[in-house]
């Protein structure tokens, strides 16, 4: 009599479907978009939508939801959500109408994305592909800035500079001084390493980045956040004497510089000139709309100072503004410039604790002394002094950023801590 053989067992359709998240191909995937979306940042706002959307619809099937949820009681990934969900609550007493108010909820829905970053890349061991695929971008970026400067070639977009071949030169000078203060470490590093060749390959980067700041295109906000990072360097990555002669240095080569560069002396002139030009007639130069909108801003908030007027009702209150002005001063705006005054307009003192204690927290994550913790430092507090004279924060290109660079560079460095993991 022949021995009986157990049936073969093959899996069902529903089994497969629930097998493809822990695929090798898809885990690579959850791995692949964040970074094309790095790369794509300095290029286009469409790829980098496109990749995010798609990277969440593949993270999603991956996460341990009670591990993902326990991971919420971190203040660094909890408040983002507090945020939106604050912009969403404000929809139910906005001054304006719903479908404005959902205008106004779009920049704050990026947020969404920190506390899955935080928990994937904790989890990952392929954080570092985003960032080396946004240096490498900016690379390639800064090299055809120079390309387009010396062929005097500008975009066909208003008001746009040579050197500048995308975007614009307050995005491009953003990304180019992030670079320049992350890769400033590794310069140490490679220098005290012997590795000569690096050392000099990076040397040279950092001083096209340097240069195209100071002799192509750069925005007032870099003077404010610029030496504030040198600051932060020296005092993190040098002792108490080395750091004294480096900013020492520093100040010499602005001045250097400042001497040898007609853009440079013409941008910082031309600042100077909108002062005066504010403070002895009003004129609708940059510095005197800043001045302006601030003024309306804080009128508006004292209205409302607690829970502010709603979500959205930023573009009603700089349209009733508007009314009757001729020129720039009619210009039709929702945003006053200032990341806490568009955040106070629309949701009072509330949304600005919210805010600064996102800031904080977030920079709590980057205490310890990893090359990680270096670049969620630097992109924080860039962040944060941009956002003195700008709205940074819900900018599309700059809240990207910081969203992206807070998020990976914040799983790393806990990954780095957590037991085992090296």
């Amino acid at each position: 009599m022949s021995e009986l053989t157990a049936p073969v067992v093959r899996p069902g359709f529903s089994e497969l479907i629930g097998a493809w998240p822990q695929s090798r191909l898809w885990l690579l995937s959850v791995d692949l978009y964040p970074a094309l979306a790095g790369a794509s940042l300095p290029w286009s706002t469409t790829a980098v939508s496109i990749f995010m959307v798609l990277w969440m619809l593949v993270v999603l099937p991956t996460i341990h939801w009670p591990a993902f949820f326990e991971s919420l009681r971190a203040p660094a990934s909890l408040l983002p959500l507090a945020f939106l969900a604050l912009a969403f609550a404000g929809l139910f007493w906005t001054e304006d109408s719903w479908a404005t108010g959902i205008q106004g909820v779009v920049p704050v829905t990026k947020l969404l994305a920190v506390p899955l970053l935080l928990y994937h890349y904790e989890r990952s061991q392929r954080g570092h592909w985003v960032l080396f695929a946004f240096l490498a971008s900016c690379v390639l970026l800064m090299g055809l800035s120079w390309v387009t400067y010396f062929a005097d070639w500008k975009a066909s977009s208003p008001g746009a500079l040579a050197g500048v071949p995308v975007r614009n030169y307050i995005d491009q000078s953003h990304e180019f001084a992030l670079c320049l203060f992350v890769m400033a470490p590794l310069i140490l590093w490679f220098a005290a390493n012997g590795h000569r060749a690096w050392t000099l390959a990076f040397a040279a980067v950092m001083l096209g980045f340097y240069l195209d700041m100071r002799f192509v295109a750069t925005s007032r906000t870099a003077f404010a956040y610029f030496p504030v990072l040198l600051i932060l360097f020296a005092v993190k990555y040098l002792n108490r004497r080395h750091a004294i002669y480096f900013l020492m240095l520093a100040a010499v080569v602005e001045f250097g510089v400042l001497l040898s560069s007609p853009y440079l002396r013409d941008r910082i002139g031309r600042t100077v000139q909108d002062y005066k030009v504010d403070r002895d007639t009003s004129a609708a130069t940059s510095n005197g709309l800043r001045l302006a909108y601030w003024r309306v801003s804080i009128r508006s908030i004292s209205e409302a100072p607690v829970f502010g007027h709603g979500t959205g009702s930023t573009q009603q209150l700089f349209s009733r503004e508007a009314e009757g002005k001729s020129g720039e001063w009619g210009n039709i705006i929702r945003n006053p410039h200032n990341q806490t005054l568009y955040v106070a307009i629309q949701w009072g003192v509330l949304g600005c604790l919210v805010l600064y204690a996102m800031w904080y927290f977030h920079l709590q994550l980057f205490r310890e002394s990893l090359f990680a913790s270096w670049i969620g430092l630097v992109i924080v507090v860039q962040n944060f002094i941009s956002s003195l004279l700008n709205s940074h924060l819900f900018d599309f290109h700059e809240g990207w950023l910081y969203v992206l660079g807070v998020g990976v560079a914040g799983g790393i460095v806990a990954r780095a801590q957590r037991p085992g993991t090296g």
